[in-house]
């Protein structure tokens, strides 16, 4: 199952040469994961609300060709691996079908105190 995230570079995402500023493909990725949770039907205020949050514990990063301003990328995410307490994915940006950055994301269950904790059963019943 692959997720489809599509956006426009504006201004405020390059550098002085219209280039998309490598830290920005991070806010692209996340963004992107905030849309594939929201369309898996997880309501991340409410886990927030009863005590769970997700962080990223691992993030790997490689930055294949540049995006430049006024590009319109998409984000596909896919599920490389799931277990009781993380999941990790596949983030890949992309111009038409031209692969521009691609990332494996590691995300964790933490609890209120920081600890981790067991995935939502909701978001292990959505991957499985």
């Amino acid at each position: 199952m692959v997720h489809r995230f599509e956006l426009r570079v504006y201004y405020e995402d390059t550098d002085m040469g219209g280039i998309v500023y490598h830290a920005n493909y991070l806010k692209f990725v996340e963004r992107a994961r905030s849309d594939w949770v929201r369309g898996l039907g997880i309501d991340q205020n409410a886990l927030r609300q009863a005590g769970v949050v997700f962080a990223v514990r691992r993030i790997v990063s490689d930055f294949l060709k540049p995006a430049l301003f006024d590009d319109c990328l998409s984000v596909e995410t896919r599920v490389l691996s799931r277990k009781p307490a993380r999941v990790v994915l596949e983030q890949v940006v992309l111009r038409g079908g031209e692969r521009l950055y691609a990332s494996e994301v590691t995300l964790v269950a933490l609890s209120r105190a920081g600890a981790p904790t067991r995935l939502p059963q909701a978001l292990r019943d959505a991957l499985t």
